[in-house]
């Protein structure tokens, strides 16, 4: 089977793309997803994102885990399959784009030639647990602030914290943030099925935001600095309604294209 494909990143996150608008492409094929995502005996990724039609809106996104399997939403890859639907021209008329994914619709905004900015769904309640903070931007989220974020061990202390009781039977994502001088955060991700750290993560910078605006900072606009780059997160917050108008702002670029043969 021969495949096209395209490599993007956001912020270092980064995704093998496929124009499967003739549902071809054998999606219940865990190995082959993963093999595909291998950094070493494949193309190497964090996921893989089906680029799909739909009834109702310019496209579909499906969006597998570097493990094989079908993840929650990916904020960074949602921006980049909007960004490959522009350059594969499936990207529709009109300057704001909708897409189906597994959290339902979603709307999208291409700033300019490497800028895409994506609306994620609405957040009402956010848990304390453990030393952290849980809450459900699309993915589920834990973070927790940490004084130091150069030494930290990512792998280690993501890892226990994604298995953890408390987040049984599925797990986590978990983030770990700094608030810096400037007002910025920074932040560093362990990310659930890539089960390694990610340069960057779209839903972990939302959920940071989110946290750190109900820590008593009273900014509806943040910037996130993770390892692979900067992204950027505005909402509108109220007491009866919660988090609403959740934008996600940051780069989506083409790094290369290609085929294999499997």
């Amino acid at each position: 089977m021969r495949i096209v494909f395209s490599k993007y990143h956001g912020a270092g996150n980064d995704f093998i793309l496929i124009d499967d608008f003739s549902v071809t492409f054998p999606a219940e094929n865990n190995n082959l997803i993963h093999e595909l995502c291998d950094r070493r005996f494949g193309i190497g990724a964090d996921g893989l994102i089906l680029l799909r039609p739909s009834n109702t809106s310019d496209f579909s996104m499906l969006y597998y885990n570097a493990d094989g399997f079908e993840g929650s939403m990916c904020g960074n890859g949602g921006r980049c399959l909007v960004a490959f639907a522009r350059d594969r021209g499936r990207d529709g008329s009109d300057k704001e784009i909708m897409f189906e994914a597994v959290d339902g619709v979603h709307r999208a905004r291409i700033i300019d030639e490497t800028t895409v900015c994506l609306k994620m769904n609405n957040v009402k309640s956010i848990t304390e647990k453990g030393h952290g903070y849980c809450l459900n931007t699309g993915s589920l989220h834990h973070v927790e602030y940490v004084d130091n974020l150069v030494d930290i061990d990512i792998c280690g202390r993501g890892k226990a914290l994604r298995e953890h009781a408390m987040y049984a039977p599925d797990g986590c994502n978990v983030n770990f943030i700094k608030a810096e001088n400037d007002g910025s955060l920074s932040i560093r991700t362990y990310e659930r099925g890539v089960e390694n750290e990610t340069m960057a993560c779209g839903t972990g910078s939302v959920a940071a935001a989110i946290v750190h605006h109900a820590q008593g900072n009273e900014k509806n606009e943040y910037t996130l600095r993770a390892p692979g780059g900067i992204l950027k997160v505005r909402f509108q917050y109220s007491e009866e309604n919660g988090y609403e108008n959740i934008w996600l702002e940051g780069p989506a670029l083409k790094v290369f294209e290609g085929e294999v043969v499997r």
